[in-house]
């Protein structure tokens, strides 16, 4: 590794005559007190920043991520400078240890200098630095040299000199640092490297990490989401198979489903970082939050596809490949799908369409025209009327037109003139379907399915008018499962569906 002068590396970020570089002289004597130096990523930021700039740029195209490639045949240091420069990364936006935060602010306020020494880029840190305002200078990777272990600890030892300052960090890279340091804050909540810091160090001073909760993973694969996936059931009751082989193949079908689609959640979190942390609600989830670290995400998603692939070719092969088309599906839709201007709402149909293909092809079954007809109205209905509580709730909130989204704050009406549309439009499919001469030859009294049509107009009309007074929030699939009025009419119409057979 090339040897790079620490002056090369340390900027100041003070003001008036202190502004500008400073040699390690410099820095030692101007210290009032001992420096405290702290660590950036899984330190000060419950985040990694290489993590945060390679999904802030992850959707830039094929001649993106090939310069990227190329980028890190040249080293981290080089990714890291290629990936920041590519990237757009509000420092605003980034989620802080409040711990750490608080041991910055106590050492500032007994006239301790404080450095941020980072193997993240110097862009990068230079930026965050900034926004703080609480740093006496930076310690950062410029592109050639990448500034962590041994490299940071030789940087740091030149300019402070050995025991010559606190060290705040994380991970098995401060090991060397942390041997030349007088006193060690460590980030942690594991045990075992407890022990391994306290073979190196002196004085040790602990900050617990929260580990991420059950809790927090269910959030993140969103448990409540596989409600959605109970479409799989529907060829199960309309076709009348209720022989135990064919509901253990259901069963098996809505768990493989059920992983797939908390692959893709995980995915799209991971990808929607910026916008997610913009917005009143989504700010809070585990990976916009810090909760759940970015590459344990990057971990769980190939694990998740794995199982469910392996669930999809104990099943059929047809149904393994209805999986892939819903896979493949719903990465596009996270890529660039849902920036197109009714793409979007058509894809979201499609997807709960699939789940009922999906159903169909594990007993196997053929579907219905009809279901299939019906089931895209039905859910280009309820995906419209997701879109309206997204822009209604911007409204309310004077916030400007979304971002991630190819749609106006203006559009809010037309929106929900087309969700209303896609209603009555589903119920007239199954007044069609009623009527046809394909019901009598399924069930002893099709008569009874009429019974339908009123509580279809009633249920989505309600989830409509509802929307409309901000009563639905931002997934409406979610708001009926917890709505006492949409859990009666599913029970009605279950019921109906079963006395008609």
């Amino acid at each position: 590794m090339d040897q790079v002068k620490p002056t090369a590396l340390f900027e100041t970020t003070g003001h008036g005559a202190d502004q500008g570089r400073r040699t390690p002289a410099d820095i030692q004597s101007t210290s009032i007190e001992i420096p405290l130096v702290v660590d950036l990523d899984g330190t000060l930021l419950c985040t990694d920043m290489l993590h945060e700039s390679f999904f802030a740029s992850v959707q830039q195209g094929l001649r993106h991520h090939w310069s990227t490639m190329t980028a890190l045949r040249s080293g981290k240091a080089h990714l890291k400078a290629h990936l920041a420069g590519a990237s757009t990364i509000d420092p605003d936006l980034l989620p802080y240890n409040s711990d750490v935060l608080g041991l910055i602010r106590d050492a500032k306020s007994k006239g301790r200098q404080v450095f941020l020494a980072t193997a993240s880029d110097r862009s990068h840190a230079d930026a965050i630095a900034a926004h703080l305002g609480l740093f006496d200078g930076v310690f950062a990777s410029d592109g050639s040299v990448n500034l962590s272990g041994a490299a940071k600890s030789s940087v740091l030892i030149e300019a402070l000199g050995d025991r010559g300052f606190d060290y705040v960090g994380n991970g098995h890279a401060d090991l060397p640092i942390w041997s030349h340091a007088r006193k060690a804050y460590v980030v942690t909540n594991s045990p075992a490297f407890k022990r391994k810091v306290e073979l190196l160090c002196g004085p040790i001073e602990y900050i617990e990490l929260a580990r991420p909760s059950l809790r927090a993973w269910l959030k993140a694969l969103r448990i409540h989401q596989y409600a959605k996936n109970g479409l799989i059931f529907v060829p199960l009751l309309t076709a009348h198979a209720y022989a135990p082989q064919y509901v253990l193949k259901a069963l098996l079908a809505f768990v493989a489903f059920s992983l797939c689609a908390s692959s893709v959640y995980l995915l799209n979190d991971l990808i929607d970082l910026r916008a997610d942390r913009q917005h009143p609600t989504k700010q809070l989830r585990p990976f916009a939050s810090g909760t759940i670290p970015l590459a344990h995400g990057v971990i769980a998603i190939p694990i998740l596809l794995a199982t469910a692939y392996v669930l999809a070719a104990s099943i059929s092969l047809l149904f393994t490949a209805v999986l892939t088309g819903y896979f493949a599906l719903t990465v596009a839709y996270s890529f660039t799908l849902k920036r197109r201007l009714m793409v979007d709402i058509v894809v979201l149909a499609s997807l709960y369409t699939i789940r009922v293909v999906a159903g169909a092809a594990a007993l196997p079954v053929v579907p219905s025209e009809w279901l299939l007809a019906f089931s895209m109205f039905t859910f280009t209905c309820l995906a419209l009327v997701k879109r309206y509580v997204e822009l209604a709730l911007r409204i309310d909130r004077e916030l400007p037109d979304p971002s991630n989204r190819n749609y106006r704050l203006i559009d809010l009406p037309i929106i929900g003139a087309l969700a209303a549309a896609s209603a009555f439009n589903a119920v007239t499919i199954f007044a069609l379907y009623v009527s046809s001469s394909a019901v009598v030859g399924m069930y002893r009294h099709p008569e009874l399915l009429w019974l339908e049509c009123p509580i279809l107009m009633y249920w989505l009309s309600r989830m409509v008018l509802l929307a409309h007074r901000r009563v639905v929030d931002d997934d409406p699939i979610v708001f009926a499962l917890r709505d006492r009025n949409s859990r009666v009419c599913g029970v009605f119409m279950i019921a109906i569906v079963l006395i008609a057979s």
